[in-house]
Order: C-alpha cells, then structure tokens, then sequence
C-alpha cells in the first residue's frame, strides 16, 4: 500500500471533519472515494463539489449502526469500483454526557455508532481484501480510547473499545497483506461536540447549538489541529504500514503518566488536572 494511485478507499463520516480531509488528501494521492455519511444533504454537498474539482467519488448514505448498511456500502462500493483496497472506519459520535448521566438512549447511539460501526465495518471488508492480499484498516478511536477522564462517559467508553478491537485486528491480520492503523487524536477542530445533530429521536439527546472550537480549546487547554493535518498523518502512517497515529505529544505525556498510576497500583487521575 505504499502506492495509492487508482487504488479505492471507503470513508464513513466523509461529510465533514476528518473524514471529508481524508476524501481530498486520498484524491490528491490519486485514489478514487467511496464517501459514506448519514448526513445526506452535506454528504452530496460535498462529493459535487469535489466531484466538479476533477475528483473520483461516490456518495453512498449510511448508518454505520446499522449492518445491513455497512453491507450495502461495500455492495455499492464494489460495483462502483471493483475493489476496495483502503477502509477508514472513521463515523463518531459524542454524546457529551457523564456515565451517572447516560441514559439507555443515549448509550445505544453512542455504541452503536462508535463500536459497532467499526466492527460492521471490518466484518464487511476484512475478509475481502484478505483474499485479494492487499488493503488497509484505519480506525479512528481518540486519545479518549487510551486515558480517562471523569466528563466524557460512554464516549470513553466506546473509544477504549476501538483500541482494543483494532489491537486484536492487527494481529489477527499479521501476515495476510492487510495493515491496520488505529488513529488516536486529541482535539481536532471539527463538529464532533456537536455531532447529537445526527442522534436519533430515541436518543433523547437535544439538537445541540453551534459550539466554537475555542471553546473546546479553552475547556482543554489544547490547541486544536487541522482536519488536513491529521488525513497527512492517516496516509503516511497507510504508506508506512504504522500501527499507533498520535497527533499530539501531549497524549504519550498522559499516556505516561496513566501506566505510570497502573504499574504503581494508583487509582486513576485526570490527566487535565494541576
């Protein structure tokens, strides 16, 4: 996978945010994109957009919650292009809401989006690039899949389950011609605070207001990165068959610190506290 030219990429949560800096770095690399999001109206926005700038993309809606979705992005997908040679599992969603404050609404949207996306994602495509021996997985957790905090609750939760299921792919897939990289970034300046835009009704969750980065910035003390930053990092970690994306040094800091708490038998700290 170090040559990405005419090879096809599937990209759920393509509308905005990572995913969408993801499509144009891909069609910069010459790559044709399978651009999946349950955001229709934006999705199509967007692929007529790129689509008019000279690139090769396909718009396909989907919930990723929901598996027979999953597999009729990989239908389409194939039919489109015959081959899907990179998987960027990279829909999330936040709910914004503490664990004592989650409701069972709430929590099977999170979930359902956050975990099971991923895991329909690579139960849909694994197996098929297995057999054509070649292809790669990324899948997007957070630096909140590595180190807790006492705000983010079922976000948390979903997260730390990325991490380990993309652990567990990649050695499954040692061997096989198919590279896993799970991508792990602290504050990216998207709309992920306000992704309870997309909850469904049973969610109970509110339409949420326009959220500034800055404010995000201030609350974490942290600088907010590019989108297109982060789709550089994606496709050089790709190229490079790198396992662990990191995109800011402050999360080895944490990191640190937590297994230093582990191996010292200390309960937990958080790791924005003085």
């Amino acid at each position: 996978m170090k040559d990405l030219k005419d090879k096809t990429a599937v990209i759920t949560g393509a509308a905005s945010g990572i995913g969408l800096a993801l499509t144009e770095r891909c069609i910069t690399e010459g790559m044709k994109v399978v651009m999946a999001d349950i955001e229709a109206p934006k999705l199509e926005a967007e692929a007529a957009r790129l689509s008019a700038a000279g690139g090769d993309v396909t718009a396909f809606v989907c919930d990723v919650s929901d598996s027979e979705q999953v597999e009729a992005l990989k239908q389409a997908a194939l039919a489109a292009y015959g081959a899907v040679h990179l998987l960027v599992n990279n829909a999330g969603v936040a709910s914004g809401k503490t664990h004592v404050n989650a409701t069972p609404g709430d929590l099977d949207w999170v979930i359902g989006v956050n975990v099971l996306g991923v895991s329909y994602g690579v139960a849909a495509f694994a197996r098929m690039m297995i057999k054509q021996g070649e292809g790669h997985i990324v899948n997007t957790a957070s630096e909140a899949g590595l180190i807790a905090t006492p705000m983010l609750g079922s976000y948390h939760t979903s997260k730390y389950a990325v991490v380990g299921l993309s652990e567990g792919l990649a050695m499954e897939l040692e061997g096989t011609g198919v590279g896993v990289s799970c991508l792990c970034p602290e504050l990216i300046n998207t709309k992920i605070f306000e992704s309870a835009r997309n909850a469904p009704a049973s969610s109970g969750l509110p339409v949420p207001g326009d959220i500034p980065i800055s404010f995000a910035e201030q609350l974490m003390g942290t600088t907010a990165m590019d989108p297109a930053d982060v789709a550089a990092d994606v496709i050089y970690a790709v190229k490079a068959n790198r396992f662990w994306i990191i995109t800011h040094q402050v999360t080895l800091e944490r990191m640190a610190k937590r297994n230093e708490d582990l191996e010292r038998g200390r309960r937990p700290r958080n790791p924005q506290a003085h």
